[in-house]
């Protein structure tokens, strides 16, 4: 007969990871959007470079969650813009400006509260579940 293990907290345990993980995800998109207009402090220097969480599968008590492995820059280019009197032109007048478009993060940052929510409503339907089934054998 196969071995049973008893699965009471592992979907918590699974959500509480991908929690995690989007409130890191939310860290560094508040990040992205906080330095969208920084420019280099040079002349011809590289701007603020946009960040981007890594995923990965994390083992955890009950199943597979997820966690940010690392953060990465993304490797789009730099927008630039002809001004000539902005202190951190270069030679030919050009300022870079971050890779960062507001848009994309508002839209990410949506994305990741809307996955907190989703498994934050995962956790309480499974403790409401749990609470009911404890009503029942209660009987």
């Amino acid at each position: 007969m196969a071995d049973i293990k008893p699965t009471s907290g592992a979907p918590q345990a699974i959500a509480v990871t991908a929690l995690r993980a989007q409130q890191a995800r939310m860290r560094v998109i508040a990040e992205n959007m906080a330095n969208a207009n920084s420019v280099s402090r040079q002349p011809g220097g590289d701007p603020y470079r946009r960040q981007i969480p890594v995923f990965t599968p994390y083992k955890t008590d009950g199943g597979q969650g997820v966690r940010v492995a690392r953060v990465e820059p993304d490797r789009k280019d730099f927008r630039n813009v002809y001004d000539p009197s902005h202190p951190s032109a270069d030679a030919k007048g050009y300022v870079k400006l971050p890779n960062v478009d507001p848009l994309v993060e508002a839209l990410d940052m949506k994305e990741a509260q809307r996955a907190y929510e989703a498994n934050l409503n995962v956790i309480e339907t499974a403790r409401a579940m749990e609470q009911r089934t404890l009503d029942i054998l209660k009987k």
